[in-house]
């Protein structure tokens, strides 16, 4: 009987044991998870700092407060101020201060007031992530249990970085970052014992802060808790009484607006979930984004008198692509009309002529030109497209140096025509351009000429690109490589690209030394107003630029490389509405030469030092010299100039013994033949090329007597081209408007005699042009010379009818 019952008490105290755990594992269960896994989950302000943790740039948080971000680094002083104010023994109890506690209950039994009193700073962290809930017993024996969870997962470092970046500090201010800038202008890292002291109070009643209430006090808690301060030999007694004669923070102060648009830019990163944080150190030097911001503003009051109300600026480092100053726009937010909120360094602009030299570099690369052969510049019509240069003038023939220099825009298109622009795009494409979203054919040749848009962001880089494959020359094994060339970036936390680009697939449209030659070619651009005499001053520096002006004058942008940085610069409208006088060189170059005389200086780029080799140039044509080359030059050049074209333009001819006419061996003994080298250009380009070359030497006419072979080469026409689709408008007085025929001969003042479908229509001298008014359909165009040389052409009529 005894053994049953002592076997019935033993599974009795079994199953006490057994409940007992079972509710230690409930209670532990709810103590555990007692709070969320998220405290504040509430959306903070975007914030961005420069490269040195400076404030530049935030937004209010989407409930309109002012609070930063979690930042877990907390100021001595703070730590030291909050502690003796608020909770002595932070650092030595578990989350709840029994003694505080005990004190500030007996407190509220007596007074018959509110649950007050007695609160930890743990404790307070608790009560700020359950706002909403209503005061009571219960609630404060939940934040006490909370408040010992709390300490169990989270350090004190970890649970005072909590408090300072969500306690109230008055009004819409929440964190002791905001608190700071809003109250003092400055980081709360700067703050002196009196400022932070005054912000300490804060939390425990942030309603004290307002302008011009309640200030005595606000003043009575700061010197009391500086006088605690003073004796608890935190401070001294000089640093307290200093303290005390500080004023006190008033109405909030606007927070810094130094680059807006990068905070836009960084917002929207967030949104699309690029970034992860809401706070991020940014790769901004503050000194020069003001200094931008100066030169873009002073810039800006004088082109708004010609209504361009918009411009920005970008600079990067070249060896890392890091943003050191990003300018999106003029900023004025006062004045809608200037639609500052446009960030136009991320907008697509059309780039004018600014692709110019990557084409040049490339087209040098592949040995289709040579950096000072000689591309026709002569009216061109190519399908239903006609590019024209800016001063619609044409030099018959220029250097392809002078060519990019000046930035003709018909020998672009002739070497893009050789090019072929579907390569173009591709190549455009893997340097990093991501704004070409149609195909080739969309864009055409017009592609060099601004046809497709561009970002100022993707520009910089692929420049930025350029630069690098030039300066780490060696380390490439003297060839491009893909990983020199990637996007920009501005975040000083993020991977440096140059770093984790790895990529060695080698660029075969660009090499080192075609690179150079053309950022030799862009640094010869002349400079606008007195950077015309920058080659006089020993303090000026290199820069290889180039200038870029949309069609119909809506876009103006100037790109500046040196070794160390790139500097691009646009102004215009951002309505897209054109101004006369906006140019590259007048609007936008000046700003990119200020920003530069704001940089440090910097060496030249080192020349080639492998992959070239030495070729005999033609000193007239800039090809590679034939037999018939009189005046040779030596010149280093790219590898693949091995596969250029010989001089096309020089030829022998053969004079009389007075060198003064051509002769053949039907009129002439060849013994006394005088055998010459001579530098012949085509008809049109010879007809253009002798108005701005006053040395060119004509073909000297044949000897009486003597019949020169009959060839049409002596004559050319200028216009139209071949198969010519001719669009014939109808005037405003209702008739059909004309067609203005061109044709060039070798032969000065000779006479042509003009024929429209075999018949005779004209006879011109000299100048040779005729207005003819075909009817629509196909035609063919005939001139003949006093000699019988004819050349015919022929072209459609395409005509509007009269609505």
């Amino acid at each position: 009987m005894l053994g049953k019952h002592s076997k019935y008490w033993k599974f009795l105290k079994k199953k006490k044991i057994i409940a007992s755990l079972c509710v230690f594992f409930i209670l532990f269960t709810l103590f555990w998870f007692s709070i969320p896994s998220s405290l504040f989950p509430t959306s903070n302000s975007y914030v961005i700092e420069d490269r040195d943790g400076n404030l530049l740039s935030a937004a209010i948080a989407p409930d309109g407060q002012w609070r930063f971000p979690y930042d877990e680094v907390v100021p001595y002083k703070f730590i030291k101020c909050i502690t003796t104010f608020e909770d002595k023994r932070f650092y030595h109890h578990p989350g709840v201060d029994i003694l505080a506690l005990g004190r500030a209950t007996l407190k509220n039994i007596k007074s018959k007031g509110g649950i007050q009193g007695g609160s930890t700073i743990t404790m307070q962290v608790m009560r700020l992530s359950r706002q909403g809930k209503k005061r009571s017993y219960l609630e404060k024996i939940i934040e006490c249990i909370q408040s010992v969870r709390l300490e169990c997962t989270y350090s004190k470092k970890e649970i005072m970085a909590l408090y300072a970046s969500h306690a109230p500090f008055g009004s819409n201010v929440v964190g002791l970052d905001a608190a700071a800038w809003r109250y003092y202008g400055r980081s709360p890292k700067k703050l002196s014992w009196g400022e932070m002291a005054a912000l300490a109070v804060l939390p425990n009643a942030p309603s004290l802060v307002h302008p011009g209430k309640n200030s005595p006090t606000l003043l009575k808690k700061r010197n009391y808790l500086l006088d605690k301060l003073l004796s608890d030999k935190i401070i001294d007694s000089n640093t307290c009484y200093l303290s005390k004669l500080e004023p006190l923070p008033g109405k909030p102060l606007p927070l810094p607006q130094l680059a807006p648009h990068l905070l836009q830019r960084f917002r929207a990163d967030v949104q699309n979930k690029n970034i992860t944080a809401d706070k991020s150190v940014t790769t901004i030097d503050e000194d020069l984004q003001q200094k931008v911001t100066e030169i873009i503003n002073r810039h800006h009051d004088i082109l708004k008198g010609n209504a361009i109300n918009n411009a920005c600026a970008l600079v990067l480092d070249v060896k890392t692509s890091k943003v050191l100053a990003y300018v999106g726009n003029v900023y004025d937010i006062s004045n809608p009309d200037l639609q500052s909120d446009v960030d136009v360094i991320r907008a697509p602009r059309s780039p004018g002529s600014a692709l110019k030299p990557i084409l040049y570099a490339s087209a040098l690369s592949e040995g289709l030109i040579l950096p000072h052969s000689l591309i026709p510049d002569i009216p061109t019509q190519v399908g239903g497209y006609t590019p024209e240069n800016y001063d619609r003038n044409y030099d018959g023939a220029v250097p392809a140096s002078l060519a990019l220099s000046r930035s003709l825009n018909i020998p672009a298109v002739k070497i893009l025509q050789q090019y072929k622009y579907a390569r173009f795009y591709d190549l455009l494409k893997q340097l990093g351009m991501t704004t070409l979203n149609k195909p080739a054919d969309n864009y055409g040749l017009s592609l060099i000429l601004g046809g497709g848009e561009v970002t100022m962001w993707d520009l910089a880089g692929i420049y930025a690109g350029m630069a690098r494959t030039l300066i780490n020359q060696k380390n490439n094994n003297y060839q491009a490589l893909k990983r020199d060339f990637f996007q920009p970036q501005y975040l000083a936390s993020s991977t440096p690209s140059h770093k984790s680009n790895t990529n060695e697939q080698k660029i075969n449209a660009l090499d080192p030394t075609s690179i150079w030659f053309t950022f030799q070619a862009m640094e010869e651009v002349m400079r606008p107003g007195e950077e015309g005499l920058w080659q006089q001053f020993a303090s000026s520096q290199k820069i290889a630029w180039k200038t870029g002006t949309s069609f119909g004058f809506r876009d103006a942008w100037a790109i500046g490389i040196t070794p160390k940085y790139v500097v691009a610069v646009w102004t215009g409208n951002t309505t897209g509405e054109g101004r006369p006088g906006l140019v590259g060189v007048q609007t936008s170059a000046p700003i990119m030469f200020d920003i530069f005389r704001a940089l440090p200086s910097s060496a030249w780029f080192q020349p080639p030092e492998k992959n070239f080799i030495y070729l005999p140039i033609c000193h007239q044509s800039g090809f590679r010299a034939n037999v018939d080359c009189n005046v040779v030059d030596t010149m280093m050049l790219p590898a693949n100039a091995i596969k250029s074209s010989l001089c096309p333009y020089h030829q022998k001819i053969h004079l009389d013994a007075t060198g003064t006419f051509q002769v053949n061996n039907s009129c002439y003994d060849p013994a006394k033949m005088l055998h010459e080298s001579w530098f012949v250009l085509p008809p049109t380009m010879e007809y253009y090329f002798q108005q701005k070359n006053h040395d060119y030497k004509l073909l000297p006419p044949f000897l009486a007597g003597c019949n020169a072979e009959t060839s049409n080469s002596n004559l050319s026409f200028i216009y139209p081209e071949p198969g010519a689709r001719i669009y014939v408008p109808i005037e405003i007085d209702g008739h059909r408007g004309k067609t203005i025929f061109k044709a060039a001969s070798r032969k000065e003042n000779q006479q042509l005699y003009w024929h429209l479908d075999n018949q005779f229509v004209a006879t011109t001298t000299t100048f040779h042009q005729v207005a003819l008014s075909p009817s629509a359909g196909t035609h063919t165009i005939t001139i003949v010379n006093e000699k019988g040389e004819s050349l015919s052409r022929k072209f459609t009529i395409i005509e509007q009818k009269n609505k």
